[in-house]
């Protein structure tokens, strides 16, 4: 059993870590700005990874009521979890943006869909296509709802959240699979071929923004609150949101499958969306990354103890 764990992690870790070392190569050697490449992935790849992976799915009646509410019921629990933390810290507001952020975004597409495919099969991987489809739009909707609030009014937070194509890009995808519609071959070709483009350019992101990681103690632009915004991400993310998101699963009386595919997918590190997000609004980036690629390194000790505790 161990032994299988391992290799499963050695299956996720080395393809992740190519387009991450990358980011990091460029940023250090030649000044890579992410600041276009952030907006390349919200305005271009992310809605077209959103039309192109929910017009495909697979899905079922049973699944999708559970989802949903599964992920509406957690998100909010996440999101006031990270409302009374940030200011019980009295934290700054692009800080309270921030944790909001890495606490209520898990990594479950680039990260979780490839493990829940080697634990799961491809029985696992159906049901939680629909998860990973609704946190793609609920970060690019909500997600950027909070990272904008931190430097705008809730009047332009909102606009800034309706100007992003993702949200019509799934209305789009929805009306085309209720018609029984298809796009035409070429056209479907060229919407999957940037929906690929989206992980390796996302995680290209992050390893160029991690070369700014420093210690707790560094003074930068994000000074302040910063070493316990960071202990309240990394609290948040690792300890709480398995936990809030078993207590809702028990609640709603989950089976067995969708249970454990549904905690696998919460339990991920904090999603790499969140520091394109962090990034394009001035959302805390650093603190966002740091807690990405905390909860990262330690998701090869958690994730595998998860999956034992799961029966596998």
């Amino acid at each position: 059993m161990l032994l299988q764990l391992l290799y499963t992690m050695y299956q996720i870790f080395l393809p992740i870590s190519l387009p991450v070392a990358g980011g990091v190569l460029l940023k250090r050697f030649r000044g890579l700005d992410t600041k276009p490449l952030a907006t390349v992935s919200l305005y271009l790849l992310t809605p077209s990874i959103v039309f192109h992976t929910l017009l495909h799915a697979e899905l079922s009646a049973s699944d999708i009521g559970i989802t949903i509410a599964f992920s509406v019921l957690s998100l909010i629990a996440m999101w006031l979890l990270a409302l009374l933390l940030g200011r019980i810290l009295r934290l700054t507001a692009p800080e309270r943006a921030g944790l909001m952020l890495i606490s209520m975004f898990t990594n479950c597409a680039n990260y979780g869909l490839p493990l829940v495919l080697l634990a799961f099969g491809q029985l696992g991987l159906d049901k939680a296509s629909l998860f990973v489809i609704g946190q793609m739009i609920i970060v690019n909707t909500v997600g950027v709802f909070f990272a904008a609030r931190s430097h705008f009014s809730i009047k332009q937070a909102v606009y800034a959240v309706f100007r992003l194509p993702a949200i019509y890009a799934a209305i789009l995808a929805s009306i085309l699979r209720l018609g029984g519609w298809s796009l035409p071959l070429a056209l479907d070709n060229g919407f999957a071929m940037l929906a690929a483009a989206y992980s390796p350019l996302a995680l290209a992101v992050l390893g160029a923004q991690m070369t700014n990681v420093g210690g707790g103690a560094a003074v930068d632009e994000e000074a302040g609150n910063s070493s316990r915004a960071f202990w309240a991400g990394m609290a948040l993310r690792t300890l709480a949101a398995p936990l809030v998101s078993w207590l809702i699963l028990i609640l709603l009386g989950v089976d067995h499958m969708l249970f454990s595919v549904l905690m696998v997918l919460t339990s991920m590190p904090t999603a790499v969306n969140a520091v394109i997000l962090a990034q394009r609004f001035g959302a805390a980036p650093r603190l966002v990354s740091r807690c990405i690629l905390w909860t990262t390194l330690g998701s090869v000790v958690t994730l595998p103890l998860l999956l034992l505790l799961l029966g596998l």
